[in-house]
């Protein structure tokens, strides 16, 4: 303990930022994310005037809030899922989303089968290093490049199948070191060297949310926020949200 802090007051995330994240500062920027709502001018047929509306600002209950699809093989539903989070797809998109799916079907049994049980952040350091490939897990995440194939398989598999976008990819990319498989090596690191102040966001996430959220996911969210700017605008709106609730954000913490 330092200062009468524990050590898990503090995300130390290198892709987000070169400042540490206080804990309490990344629970409100998961509930601003969660909850946060944003003003839309609608008109409709009924109301050709229009008017003022407000909307989810972030895509956590198209994407996080849906059950996953389950089965042994890929499903239209799946392409859908994804389609929360990154948006729809054109006709010829989807049906390439679909058909890649299919490919890619092999190499997420072979993740899965390899980590054993294990979660993402559990399994040991070789495996996204290119000196122990082949059959590595990070050599077959190399294989799921598409956005919405990511954000299909992660709905499915959230503690074992990373998301990446264009935006993360960007803040990663600057991390990684020689060896490296891919930019999950980077999560992977910053996922074990933090290992305590995810286990207590886990806990806060799922006490605020109702649900849980895995660290994989909430490592997304952070990094997808700081790397796309929106940042400061979540956890404004995460603190808006607990202060009208009446819910002190540092009292899901340990002191």
């Amino acid at each position: 303990m330092t200062g009468g802090r524990r050590e898990t007051a503090a995300l130390v995330l290198p892709s987000a930022g070169p400042d540490p994240i206080p804990l309490a500062t990344a629970l409100a920027a998961v509930l601003g994310y969660a909850r946060g709502r944003r003003p839309l001018f609608f008109r409709s047929p009924g109301q050709p005037q229009g008017r003022w509306v407000q909307v989810l600002a972030f895509a956590h209950d198209r994407f996080d809030g849906q059950p996953p699809e389950t089965g042994d093989r890929p499903t239209d539903r799946d392409v859908l899922v994804a389609e929360g989070l990154h948006g729809r797809l054109d006709p010829a998109a989807w049906r390439r989303v679909r058909s890649t799916l299919d490919d890619v079907w092999p190499l997420v049994g072979s993740v899965v089968e390899r980590s054993a049980g294990r979660a993402f952040w559990e399994l040991p350091d070789d495996e996204f290093s290119v000196l122990t490939e082949p059959g590595t897990v990070g050599a077959a995440l190399r294989g799921l490049a598409d956005r919405h194939v990511r954000a299909a398989l992660h709905s499915r598999y959230p503690a074992l199948v990373p998301l990446t976008d264009g935006v993360t990819w960007r803040q990663l990319y600057g991390h990684l070191r020689e060896g490296d498989s891919g930019p999950e090596a980077a999560v992977h690191r910053e996922l074990t060297a933090n290992a305590g102040a995810f286990t207590t966001l886990e806990t806060a996430t799922a006490t605020l949310l109702g649900h849980p959220l895995t660290r994989l996911r909430l490592h997304d969210v952070l990094l997808w926020l700081a790397g796309s700017l929106r940042m400061t605008h979540a956890v404004a709106l995460g603190r808006a949200l607990a202060a009208e609730s009446d819910q002190g954000l540092e009292a899901l913490l340990p002191a």
